[in-house]
């Protein structure tokens, strides 16, 4: 008799750390597996349910697609048996079949190509990179004006007839280069699906020159100015101004990744996070400032630390994107209405806090590696970096620590501006860690 189970296959994990949902198909001593096409981290996954739990944000949705398709296999599996006709190859012909090819499936078009992987990518939680795609795709489709055309359609006259129809539009180099790294990724896939043939590949000839990106960093002055003016309470420019300082705070986080902060990303001082674009751990000790930040959202009742999502919206969904990216614009556009009024002839966005933190650790002395794993990203050579040791946190703590208190003697109004209220996520020590920097300062 054969059996048929869902499991989580432990034995070896994917780059982030997550691990693969199988379905295990025993007959007899001959094991084998079928792949579900979804991954979750350990503490996610019920062993004697078989299940995801109620850790994982999509753990309903999952669940019943992951049964759906487990009673697909298993009535497959029922009916070969019936007939004594089991074997796992046949098995795998009927709820694998290896598609046809045909004139029509020669014939697909970039659009139903590339809503396919677009789909894909939404169910495995990359939907800000879908929307990246989309937006190129709706702008290549609407230069061609045709919805039925074929990658076969796109050649090397096409694409600079594209490309010089984006720069006379006004569009800036790096942004036409974005669209082009859109549609040759999707081209790629094509190819590797046998979609199209690879001699047709259209793109070695195609040039986009890019150019330099302007520094973003403000300076600690500005940075001051734009905190210390006044903000109405609960107005958009005070979550606007709590927002970007928060980031400051947590060695510029992104604006997605805060926005997804619940409370059980804290534990004992420290906020830990898997970076959304990533996948990367970050552990970051909470600064009295950010501490600060957050207490004014402590009756905040969405299930998240700060009150940007409404409540159970399905986590990475294209809905949740979406309000995100609303946030982000909305957040920057007030950000820039108060350095306009503080006299800065500056573009303030929610990435800047970003760059404005690693310039701020820079000019303090600390060393680019220090930087680079703050902030998660590889410093040098890979190769070199596989034999160095991740620096010790407390060193990094420290960074983060002479980072925020550099710029305390420009904030005049800290004690002023946060209300200190006493909850679980905030204890005494950390009120006279702040009490000490502020005296520090005044010395």
């Amino acid at each position: 008799m054969v059996n048929l189970k869902t499991i989580l296959d432990t034995r070896r994990a994917k780059a982030d750390g997550s691990f693969t949902i199988l379905f295990r198909v025993t007959n007899h001593k001959d094991v084998k597996y079928i792949a579900s096409g979804f991954s979750v981290f350990e503490n996610q996954w019920d062993v004697s349910a078989s299940s995801l739990n109620k850790h994982h944000p999509n753990a309903v949705s999952i669940n019943s697609l992951i049964s759906k398709r487990f009673y697909e296999i298993q009535k497959v599996i029922v009916g070969l048996e019936d007939k004594d006709e089991y074997t796992y190859e046949t098995l795998k012909e009927i709820i694998n079949p290896k598609p046809v090819e045909t004139k029509i499936q020669k014939a697909i078009t970039f659009k139903q190509f590339s809503q396919e992987v677009m789909d894909e990518m939404i169910i495995i939680k990359r939907t800000g990179g879908a929307l990246v795609y989309l937006t190129a795709v709706n702008r290549l489709i609407e230069y061609s004006n045709n919805q039925l055309m074929t990658f076969e359609d796109i050649n090397y006259a096409f694409l600079e007839g594209f490309k010089n129809k984006l720069l006379k539009d006004g569009l800036k180099k790096n942004s036409v280069g974005n669209y082009f790294r859109s549609i040759t990724a999707l081209y790629n896939k094509a190819i590797k699906s046998k979609v199209v043939s690879r001699e047709l590949y259209p793109f070695h000839d195609i040039s986009i020159k890019t150019e330099k990106t302007a520094k973003r960093a403000i300076s600690a002055r500005e940075l001051s100015d734009i905190y210390n003016f006044p903000r109405k309470e609960c107005s958009r420019e005070w979550d606007s101004g709590n927002y970007f300082f928060l980031s400051f705070a947590l060695r510029g986080v992104s604006f997605t990744d805060m926005a997804y902060l619940k409370t059980e990303n804290i534990t004992k001082g420290y906020i830990t996070y898997r970076r959304r674009k990533t996948k990367k751990l970050y552990t970051i000790k909470l600064h009295p400032v950010a501490i600060r930040i957050l207490s004014n959202y402590k009756n905040n009742n969405n299930g998240y630390l700060l009150p940007i999502f409404p409540k159970n919206i399905i986590e990475d969904s294209e809905n949740a994107t979406k309000v995100t990216r609303q946030w982000i614009k909305t957040t920057n556009k007030y950000l820039n209405r108060i350095a306009k009024s503080c006299g800065f002839e500056i573009n303030v966005t929610t990435y800047v806090i970003r760059h404005t933190w690693a310039t701020t650790a820079n000019r303090l002395g600390f060393s680019n590696e220090m930087i680079a794993e703050a902030m998660g990203h590889e410093y040098g050579n890979k190769i070199t970096n596989i034999y160095l040791d991740d620096f010790d946190q407390t060193l990094i703590d420290e960074m983060n620590d002479k980072v925020i208190i550099s710029i305390i003697p420009c904030l005049k109004h800290v004690k002023n501006n946060f209300k200190f209220v006493s909850r679980p996520a905030v204890d005494l020590h950390k009120y006279k860690m702040y009490k000490t920097s502020l005296a520090l300062v005044r010395s």
